[in-house]
């Protein structure tokens, strides 16, 4: 490892659609929105509120997203629901809506930004093993939808110490890394495979500030793979 070396990129994920499980990906691009198709479509309610697992000026509380998964196929997106069938954007809201019980659309990002706090969000295998120390077994990283999943030797809260630096991921990507990511009501909420559990958001409220990992922003864009090493700066 070099000088600055602080592990390794062990996952990649992607929501294409904002508030839906997403996917993992093994390479992808990043530009200055994030991701390349990072929440870049959300599911609007009719009074023009983004739907989500809050509510917010911006959000509208819409129960059930997280059931749903949403992949890229080329440019668009495509959602299986929890029956496994599944529907390209323009039907997938339709759908959405009926089983929902309101009127729902699945729409491209405007002027009106999807992501919540900032473009890439990254979590360590450190401070994941840490949380599962608090609350007594393993918490599983599909809670938190980053972006970025550093392999990092250790427990603790090593990102912590980080902020404001440069972290270079592989030959070409260049974050620069925010403040901690606040934490809500998302974390503990049912989603594929994962059953609700309170106790995530009131140990992170006792212990943690309700924050866990980092914000980030694009410094340089480029292709990121799973096994590149990750740099501080």
């Amino acid at each position: 490892m070099t000088a600055g070396g602080v592990g390794t990129v062990a996952a990649l994920l992607r929501y294409p659609v904002k508030s839906m499980a997403g996917e993992r990906l093994g390479a992808v691009e990043v530009d200055a929105r994030g991701l390349a198709g990072d929440r870049r479509w959300a599911v609007y309610t009719d009074d023009g509120g983004i739907g989500s697992g809050k509510s917010t000026r911006r959000f509208r509380r819409v129960d059930g997203l997280l059931e749903w998964q949403a992949r890229l196929d080329g440019p668009v997106p495509v959602v299986e629901a929890p029956t496994g069938e599944r529907y390209g954007a323009d039907v997938a809201g339709v759908r959405l809506g009926e089983a929902m019980g309101r009127p729902l659309e699945i729409r491209a990002e405007t002027d009106v930004p999807h992501h919540d706090e900032s473009p890439v969000h990254v979590l360590t295998t450190a401070s994941l093993r840490a949380l599962g120390s608090l609350l007594g077994g393993a918490v599983d990283v599909a809670r938190f939808r980053p972006n970025v999943v550093l392999d990092v030797d250790g427990d603790g809260f090593p990102e912590e110490e980080w902020t404001a630096r440069d972290l270079r991921l592989g030959d070409e990507v260049v974050l620069r890394l925010g403040p901690g990511m606040p934490r809500c009501v998302m974390v503990g909420l049912p989603q594929r495979d994962l059953g609700r559990d309170k106790r995530i958001l009131r140990t992170l409220a006792s212990e943690r500030d309700l924050v866990l990992g980092l914000q980030a922003t694009v410094v340089r864009g480029g292709t990121v793979r799973l096994g590149d090493p990750a740099e501080l700066r």
